[in-house]
């Protein structure tokens, strides 16, 4: 048998990150058993539709490699693949009434004031109203009298109140619910749109979808599905169904923290295979426990078996350092066209962009990172003068005003403000007065730079800064050590 996976984004905005990890597992599923990734647009929540979301899913599947075999573009003879173009062929009704004809559904008429009337009960820590079933007692002519009429009406699944349902799943094993917990759920709202729930049984089954990844919000649903399988006579598909992901504190990961989605990573400076390799390992780790992997290997190694049951913790520090080495492994042309326009965001002065990009690829960890290591380009900020106090060079600031008054006139004499030029001038005056190098160049590094860190050393900086440049912010570290 085939494997037939599929990603049912509703058009509701930016994939959110959970959805993003669902689509990739479903793609990784097919792919590791050269099987079929489908793409099916779930756009009947009129309510909740998007404008442009379709786009965004296109394009979130596109940057992220998971390039889907069939969809809406791609028609591979079960469409249409948009729910909405399903829904105006009629199918949903269709496959309704089929259930209304094996007493496996009926139709119910009640209208707002008798179902706000009805008793509720707390299942799953949420108050749901129980209906009665009052409309299945209805007689056929009863039934035909008021579609006649055009009364308006839903389409309820007809559930057992006794006894229990029980499915199994791949990740979670036998999961038993009591059918009194199942109610009679709707399948055709009264605008003739059919639920998420029933839309979703009746596409996987006509499209052919052999293994469902969901996220296991869906656990308690299964069963209803289940039961819909189960009445239409249909083979029940593989349930695979993910943990939930947390943020750092163990709650669940919403939009309010800022990084939820795809789109908000990258215009956070992540790599978007980064973010891919990240998201595979939410719930999941190989046999080997490797964790860069490409989406090619992560094919090659995915088994679903080995999915976890325990909550996923969205670690944004392991994140970052995953970020960071393939910022390191990629080559530097690719580094550069991706960092550029931070670069340019930062510093308008004619520097040489491509130095300064070769010396911050191994030392950030996202390219939001760039401008704090090099915004000292465009200006010297403003600095603490203890930053000239460093135990291991034997510096303080009393050593350091005396070195750069030392080192000030060889500087402004010096015409090449190559790196190696200035290197070897400067090492050649650490000689002659007898100082070591660090010594020299600690001070004049944190004179031109008024930072901590930096991404090159002093003559690096200098060469990139030029002459005058450079003397000018000596000079105002002279003038500030010398309050």
């Amino acid at each position: 048998m085939k494997i037939r996976t599929r990603y049912a984004p509703s058009p509701t905005g930016r994939m959110h990150v959970g959805n993003l990890r669902t689509a990739l597992y479903a793609y990784l599923i097919a792919k590791h058993e050269g099987g079929d990734f489908i793409l099916r647009i779930e756009d009947t929540d009129q309510e909740r539709y998007v404008e442009g979301a379709v786009e965004i899913i296109y394009r979130t599947l596109q940057d992220t490699g998971l390039i889907h075999d069939e969809g809406p573009d791609k028609d591979g003879g079960v469409g249409p693949y948009v729910q909405s173009e399903r829904q105006n062929q009629g199918i949903y009704l269709e496959y309704a009434k089929k259930l209304i004809e094996k007493g496996e559904a009926y139709y119910c008429f009640c209208d707002q004031e008798r179902l706000e009337s009805l008793k509720t009960e707390v299942v799953d820590g949420k108050v749901i109203s129980i209906y009665d079933k009052h409309c299945l007692s209805l007689s056929k002519e009863e039934v035909e009298k008021n579609l006649a009429e055009g009364k308006p009406y839903v389409i309820r699944q007809n559930n057992p109140r006794e006894g229990k349902t029980s499915f199994e799943d791949e990740i979670y094993g036998t999961i038993e619910v009591d059918n009194s917990e199942l109610d009679d759920m709707i399948l055709i709202k009264s605008d003739g749109y059919p639920t998420y729930n029933f839309a979703n049984v009746v596409d996987d089954h006509l499209m052919g979808i052999t293994h469902v990844v969901r996220g296991n919000e869906y656990l308690s649903s299964s069963p209803k599905y289940n039961r819909l399988y189960e009445a239409f006579g249909w083979d029940v598909p593989v349930y695979i169904h993910c943990p939930l992901i947390t943020n750092e504190e163990h709650q669940k990961l919403s939009k309010r923290s800022g990084h939820s989605s795809f789109e908000d990573l990258i215009d956070q400076g992540f790599v978007k295979e980064a973010v891919v390799n990240f998201v595979a390992l939410l719930g999941w780790s190989p046999a080997d426990n490797q964790e860069i992997m490409s989406l090619e290997e992560l094919v090659k190694s995915f088994d679903y078996h080995h999915i976890n049951k325990s909550p996923a913790v969205f670690d944004m520090v392991k994140l970052r350092w995953m970020n960071g080495e393939y910022i390191k492994a990629m080559d530097f042309d690719t580094f550069y066209e991706m960092a550029e326009p931070y670069l340019k965001e930062v510093i308008h002065k004619d520097l040489d962009l491509k130095k300064i990009a070769a010396m911050v690829q191994t030392r950030i960890e996202t390219f939001l990172d760039i401008k704090d290591h090099v915004d000292f380009f465009e200006e010297l900020p403003e600095y603490d003068t203890e930053m000239y106090c460093h135990k291991k060079m034997k510096t303080n600031k009393e050593t350091s005003l005396s070195v750069l008054n030392e080192v000030l006139p060889m500087l402004e004499k010096l015409e090449d403000y190559s790196n190696d030029s200035l290197f070897t001038s400067l090492k050649a005056f650490a000689t002659e007065h007898e100082y070591k190098n660090g010594y020299v160049l600690w001070p004049l590094r944190t004179a031109v730079s008024g930072k901590q860190n930096t991404p090159g050393g002093a003559t690096e900086l200098m060469e990139l800064l030029g002459k005058e440049e450079s003397i000018a912010r000596i000079k105002k570290g002279i003038e500030l050590l010398s309050k």
